[in-house]
């Protein structure tokens, strides 16, 4: 076949065309070489000389086409309102079908005569000229023209029988039209526009989708009213759940998938936000009696709902919070602080556990859960003025389980435990005063040696330090530093004493501690006047210390010494482990059977507290016998020269190593005196970064500054401003008196 241009005979041409258009239209068999030869009259149009003939092929073809849908809709409307979508449904089958094959017949002029005419997908998306007039391939020409011709005419009628099928289908699960007629007349409305570029679903959503979602939604009206009568919190959450799947199914079973999430929507608010108060009702009933599936159900249908979920969220808080305080409360004895944590973790993990299966990990009810361990952990007592207790009874928890005192518990369940109470340890606001208190027990497991191991110890300060940051456990790495340092200087000691051929008779330890990250101040040291046997050595030490060390003081802290002592005057011979001034009661008695407790104090120059704590620990031990029940200065003690034991060797400070109230005081106390410094060097930070700031802003920044380590009160912040103002840190500026400036 030439493809030169040739004079063509229009009318003769699409008399022939026109028979092949009607084949191919209605699904006609279309011999192979007629299709070929229809093929080629189609380009031979569209470039015949002189006049090219494809603006008056796509003129015909357009009349043909609306004439073609014309006949159809009379063949529709002949089988009457009963078959009217079973017909429909059938001819558009045929005829979108025909269309498609239609546009492949029409290759050449959609290809080479019509696109090159259309706007550019961009100009269409975005707006560009006006399309109106504009030529169409004729595959889109054939949907047009039905739209126009078929559906306009049709579409309401349509739309009210297909609203009736689903209807039936509600009440009935089947419907008497072919489910496959009725959703494929639905589906037409999409696929008639599918050859736009935008608004592809308007015709849908504006015919057929707008009077569906307000036909069920009068639907659901009904069905929440007549389900509420019922007066059934739970009843009715279920059987909504169930309709809301019903209908979904339904949905998938009939419409476009952008129908779903719409039919979903108006379902819930006309079942669930319209009905929140009924809802809600039972809420706290079933959050106090943990009722999961019914949980299960109100979160699954308040979580679309826009702040429906909030009661739920607080009512959960409510009740966490109440579980943990009844945990926690009314807790009394000595392992007080291990109920407390053990409790606390044991309400943690049960509504943590909770929340996953119930509330699959919602983040609103996460920080619920947050919030309610918060207020538990830093609960204060009903006069508000008493801290929270939590960091004390964390750190003695810690220390339980880090000492070697520990029984029946593996180290891989220490370790456990300790994981598990950085947990605790996240929520506690007051973490200096945790700090303060750890630091206080570590010292005293490092110095008498009851430490369980070292590497527990070390990784329980990596988690802290994870928790907190590096500078939070500075002062517990230097614990260990010095502790290290303590074991070669006592090698250097001994190899001193053994070069210098000097026998101290007695096996002498020292540890020297860095004042600055030891907890042990200066109000600790107390008179005592040392022991004779002991004398030489501490002279020694000092001697070879200050020649290593020049400018260095030593201050020694006796009550945190510890002695072995062997036992000679009895039946067999003891090694028994000791605090320094029981050791110095008990050698008093190496020249006699019987002292005063006023002799004794006066001797080693200790106070009245003192005499009575530590003689009284070797009462109880009986190493010492009293003529009186309560020790007085006139109490007078002998030597027990018939003390038996099955032991030849044990310890008997742990009596003395306990945490006294007045210790607890003190920690307290030096945690107000830390937060004082804390915070003027906070506000002096800010205050030489800004140079000038507004008095509530600058609160703002220094608690901001300060959540870390501890939630400061605002009166305090005051008070070190006005200890700043007087030192002449800051000043207040001369036009406002809540406006302060850097003195620099």
């Amino acid at each position: 076949m030439s493809l030169k241009p040739r004079t063509v005979d229009f009318n003769a041409t699409w008399t022939l065309l026109q028979e092949t258009i009607h084949g191919v239209i209605t699904l006609a068999h279309v011999p192979r070489p007629v299709w070929n030869d229809r093929f080629s009259d189609v380009y031979s149009l569209c470039v015949a000389h002189p006049e090219p003939m494809a603006d008056r092929l796509y003129a015909e073809t357009k009349l043909y086409l609306t004439n073609h849908v014309a006949k159809l809709l009379n063949e529709v409307l002949e089988g009457g309102d009963a078959h009217l979508v079973k017909n429909y449904f059938k001819y558009w089958t045929d005829y979108s079908i025909g269309a498609r094959y239609l546009h492949s017949l029409y290759l050449y002029l959609n290809q080479q005569h019509i696109k090159t005419q259309k706007l550019s997908d961009a100009e269409i998306i975005y707006g560009g000229s006006d399309t109106a007039g504009e030529q169409m391939e004729i595959g889109e020409l054939a949907l047009e023209i039905w739209r126009s011709g078929m559906i306009s005419p049709l579409g309401y009628k349509l739309v009210k029988l297909l609203l009736e099928a689903i209807d039936e289908d509600r009440l009935y699960h089947t419907t008497t039209l072919p489910i496959d007629a009725v959703k494929g007349t639905i589906l037409s409305f999409v696929e008639v526009q599918t050859y736009k570029k935008k608004g592809q679903l308007q015709l849908y959503q504006e015919l057929f989708e707008e009077p569906f979602l307000n036909s069920s939604g009068e639907h659901f009206k009904r069905d929440a009213a007549r389900l509420l009568e019922s007066k059934d919190v739970s009843l009715y959450m279920e059987k909504v759940i169930a309709k809301i799947d019903e209908e979904l199914f339904r949905a998938r079973k009939f419409l476009h998938p952008s129908s779903l999430p719409k039919i979903t929507q108006r379902c819930e608010t006309h079942m669930v936000a319209e009905h929140l108060l009924f809802l809600y009702s039972e809420c706290k009933n079933m959050v106090q009696g943990e009722r999961k599936q019914d949980l299960s159900n109100m979160y699954n249908l308040l979580k679309s709902v826009p702040n429906a979920m909030s009661v739920l969220v607080e009512t959960v808080l409510d009740h966490i919070k109440s579980q943990g305080l009844v945990a926690v409360n009314n807790l009394q004895g000595e392992s007080v602080h291990i109920h407390f944590v053990e409790n606390l973790l044991e309400v943690y993990k049960k509504y943590r556990q909770l929340i996953q299966e119930v509330y699959k990990g919602d983040q609103n009810f996460m920080g619920a859960l947050d919030k309610a361990c918060s207020s538990v952990i830093n609960y204060r007592p009903s006069d508000g003025r008493s801290p929270s207790r939590s960091p004390e009874l964390l750190a003695k928890y810690c220390d339980t389980l880090l000492k070697k005192s520990t029984k029946g518990i593996s180290e891989s369940e220490v370790d456990e435990k300790l994981s598990q109470s950085i947990i605790i340890f996240k929520y506690i606001d007051d973490k200096d005063i945790f700090q303060k208190f750890y630091s206080r027990m570590l010292a005293k497991r490092l110095i008498h040696q009851q430490t369980q191991s070292m590497d527990a110890e070390e990784a329980m300060i990596n988690r802290l330090k994870q928790a907190c940051g590096y500078e939070f456990t500075n002062k517990l790495h230097r614990m260990f530093t010095d502790m290290s340092l303590s074991g070669d200087l006592n090698n250097r000691f001994s190899t001193f004493l053994k070069n210098d051929s000097i026998d101290l008779g007695i096996t002498f330890n020292i540890h020297v501690l860095q004042a600055g990250a030891w907890p042990f101040g200066q109000s600790n040291v107390t008179s005592f006047a040392l022991p004779q046997q002991l004398e030489r050595s501490v002279q020694m030490f000092e001697s070879f210390y200050h020649k290593r060390f020049n400018g260095r003081k030593l201050t020694w802290l006796h009550h945190l010494c510890q002695a072995e002592l062997r036992l000679g005057y009895l039946k067999k011979p003891y090694l028994i482990t000791m605090q320094t001034f029981q050791m110095a009661i008990l050698l008093m008695f190496e020249t006699t059977n019987s002292l005063t407790c006023g002799e004794i104090r006066d001797t080693l120059q200790l106070n009245n507290e003192q005499i009575q704590r530590y003689a009284n620990s070797l009462v109880e031990c009986k190493f010492l016998l009293a003529d009186t029940e309560e020790l007085s200065s006139n109490t007078s003690l002998r030597l027990n020269t018939e003390y038996s034991n099955k032991r030849t060797r044990f310890r008997i400070t742990a009596a003395v190593q306990k945490e006294t109230p007045q210790e607890v005081e003190h920690t307290m106390n030096s945690v107000e005196e830390d937060r004082k410094l804390y915070l003027q060097a906070a506000i002096v930070r800010i205050m030489k970064s800004r140079k000038v700031l507004k008095h509530n802003a600058l609160i703002q920044e220094v608690c901001a500054q300060s959540k870390v380590s501890f939630a400061p009160s605002i009166p305090m912040i005051k008070k070190c401003i006005e200890a700043l103002i007087d030192k002449q840190y800051i000043e207040r500026t001369p036009h406002s008196s809540e406006e302060y400036s850097y003195v620099a």
